[in-house]
């Protein structure tokens, strides 16, 4: 009988006194490997909550292939177009912090929802016409749009720069961001915050309050994942956590509960997911920034926002473990709108996060 057990053999990085407690959080090595090879010239697309739009300012940093397939107008300054979220997602969704939005942003771009089915909010107010605001993304527009039609042209246009990511994609990457979520309980359509915060008006009676557990979460995304490879059957989706704790909770828990729940169900889905579909992967960039090795240290004071060492942290093992090494297609490159200088872009703190407006409710 053989002394050895199934861990004798094992690499140093398996266990924690070696990759982790020795090594300290900026010497963790082999944290991800891609097991995918992909071009030199591999286009990338980006969605998902606000932690998101990191990887997408930091693949254009890197004069990769990122996908800005819905860029703001010709002669629009830089500055201009984030404020009216153009570039900050492959198309402007704006951010889409559950599952159960991202799938029906992707029924969109199929064709299997209708732009001119989707909900619009109507402001009124000083004795004017009052201004327009999709459901879907109503911060797009800072002032809102001039009427309906307007905003529903511009959830077309939206979904048709969604589709265009998704066909024109290598690797579709998103951070999932929350559990919890508002419905429209005649509909069942989701909301991209709850009404009432930043825009619209709050009905109790017609907005209902979803913090999905594992089985819907999964579910919506397994539906997202086959309509996407039905449209390019070559492509590789890579989920991330965004490791940004909630701004508030609608669970009637503590928020930090909450936080844990909403964070390890994410995890555990997009692992899970991961594990069973080769065309799909997983990147660790909760683990690096809330897991016990960085004891918080990236966190700004208010213990939410993510300060730029962490962001660089992560950064950095995404690129170490992407691998490019396939000869590039010369396909022609997709240029952002921003040329700027976006590595000093990458240390402001100009994210466009909906979510942080809830904290304007708290009244103490």
């Amino acid at each position: 009988m053989s002394s050895k057990s199934p861990y004798s053999d094992l690499e140093p990085h398996a266990f924690w006194r070696t990759a982790v407690a020795d090594a300290g959080v900026f010497g963790m090595g082999g944290l991800w490997k891609s097991g995918w090879t992909l071009p030199a010239d591999a286009a990338f697309a980006t969605y998902g909550s606000c932690f998101a739009q990191h990887i997408s300012r930091a693949l254009t940093a890197r004069d990769l292939n990122w996908l800005n397939c819905e860029p703001g107008p010709d002669g629009m300054a830089p500055e201009t177009a984030r404020n009216f979220n153009y570039g900050v997602f492959s198309a402007r969704t704006g951010n889409i912090y559950t599952a159960r939005l991202f799938l029906h942003w992707v029924r969109l771009a199929a064709g299997y929802e209708a732009p001119k089915d989707q909900e619009i909010w109507h402001e009124t107010g000083n004795g004017g016409p009052g201004r327009f605001r999709p459901a879907l993304f109503p911060t797009i527009e800072p002032d809102g749009f001039g009427d309906a039609d307007e905003a529903r042209a511009a959830i077309a246009g939206a979904a048709r720069a969604f589709h265009r990511s998704v066909r024109d994609a290598d690797v579709f990457i998103f951070t999932l961001g929350l559990t919890e979520g508002w419905l429209n309980r005649e509909t069942m359509a989701p909301y991209a915050l709850c009404p009432g915060t930043i825009a619209g008006e709050f009905d109790a009676d017609l907005h209902v309050f979803e913090n999905a557990g594992y089985p819907a979460i999964r579910a919506d995304l397994e539906a997202a994942l086959s309509i996407m490879r039905d449209l390019n059957p070559q492509l590789r989706i890579l989920f991330t956590v965004s490791p940004v704790p909630l701004t508030a909770t609608a669970s009637g828990h503590h928020v930090l509960p909450a936080t844990t729940y909403s964070k390890s169900t994410l995890r555990a889905v997009a692992g899970d997911l991961a594990a069973a579909m080769d065309h799909v992967d997983y990147f660790p960039s909760y683990e690096i920034i809330a897991g016990t090795p960085a004891r918080a240290a990236f966190f700004a004071p208010n213990l939410r926002s993510v300060e730029m060492p962490g962001v660089s942290l992560v950064m950095s093992h995404f690129f170490a473990g992407l691998d490019l090494r396939s000869p590039a297609g010369k396909r022609k490159r997709n240029r952002p709108a921003d040329t700027g200088d976006i590595e000093a872009s990458l240390a402001q703190e100009d994210l466009i996060c909906e979510e942080e407006s809830l904290e304007a409710s708290n009244e103490t």
